[in-house]
């Protein structure tokens, strides 16, 4: 017969408490460190458009605040939904992190009912980054020159219109603007803002709602002709330029957003500086004055003020997709 010898339950307590500290010791000391190497900022559209234009004047500023490299990689496909699943799917360790469109947050969850990504379970938020108002602008081709000949025009023929991709903020602004003024139009998504541009200046297209960053510089080179603005009140970058509401449709806002996330699982600690190194590089004198000139709004919130953001916005968001009866596939 062999006798087991036997411990006291405080001994094995102690014994596996101590293989979880040095278990967690590495998490630990990665985020103390953290970053040691360059930083990923993956960028879910095309190159030229609003998210990548802001994504490296961001990167810039990241770059000077973490002491290290943070270099941008553009991932475009799918309304932003190939960056997301890619970004989703890699290392919660702080060295990938995506700047999301705020359509990707609160319309594709709507649209595309079988992603291999869960947007609100797979990412932590960070803050929002900076917002801006759109513009829509017609062909040059077109024979319109306000909001009212287009709406007029758009019941007497088939027109298109482009936009960075299904359930982008420039799709969805579009759509929402269709809705409100009663007529139709073709959707012809691209892979990203700027493509669609493009071809709006080549007259491929006849209309887009695009954002005012990507837009404004072939506005006033006069490749395209802008009608209209989404903000309540007129731009100072095209002040002649008067808003939707002004040409006819009362109280029509519409704005487009960008905030930062990382996986889900990144450790607090990492998230924590990145949030206050961002919080930094939003408000500094440097990046006001880019976003500016590109005619974006600096904002900067809370990740439990950005969690409450989606979710209201993703709420109207749901109600319009189901109106409106739009698909992805």
């Amino acid at each position: 017969m062999i006798l087991k010898k036997t411990y006291p339950l405080t001994k094995y307590l102690t014994l596996f408490m101590g293989l979880l500290a040095f278990a967690s010791a590495p998490l630990t000391t990665q985020a103390q460190n953290w970053p040691d190497k360059p930083v990923k900022l993956i960028i879910p559209f095309a190159a030229g458009g609003t998210t990548d234009i802001l994504g490296r004047i961001l990167a810039q500023q990241l770059t000077a605040n973490l002491g290290q490299n943070v270099i941008v990689e553009n991932k475009a496909g799918a309304g932003g939904n190939i960056a997301a699943e890619a970004v989703a799917k890699s290392p919660a360790d702080g060295y990938t992190i995506m700047l999301a469109s705020g359509s990707m947050l609160t319309v594709n969850p709507f649209l595309y009912k079988k992603l291999p990504f869960s947007y609100s379970k797979d990412f932590t938020y960070i803050t929002n980054v900076a917002s801006g108002p759109m513009l829509l602008s017609v062909s040059t081709k077109l024979p319109v020159t306000n909001l009212a000949e287009l709406i007029s025009l758009a019941k007497s023929k088939d027109l298109n219109f482009g936009s960075a991709g299904i359930g982008s903020q420039v799709h969805m602004a579009a759509e929402n603007l269709i809705f409100s003024a009663d007529i139709t139009a073709t959707h012809v998504p691209y892979k990203g803002e700027s493509a669609a541009l493009n071809d709006l200046v080549a007259g491929q297209i006849d209309f887009m709602v695009g954002n005012l960053t990507a837009a404004v510089g072939f506005a006033k080179a006069g490749q395209i002709k802008p009608i209209a603005v989404t903000s309540l009140k007129r731009i100072k970058q095209l002040p002649n330029v008067p808003t939707v509401a002004e040409s006819g449709i009362t109280g029509f806002e519409n704005t487009g957003w960008f905030g930062l996330v990382v996986p889900v699982g990144t450790p607090n600690a990492i998230v924590q500086r990145l949030y206050a190194a961002t919080i930094k590089a939003v408000n500094s004198d440097a990046m006001k004055t880019s976003l500016e000139l590109n005619g974006l709004t600096a904002i900067v919130n809370t990740p439990k003020e950005f969690n409450d953001q989606v979710k209201a916005e993703s709420e109207i968001w749901e109600k319009v997709i189901k109106g409106r009866n739009i698909t992805a596939q």
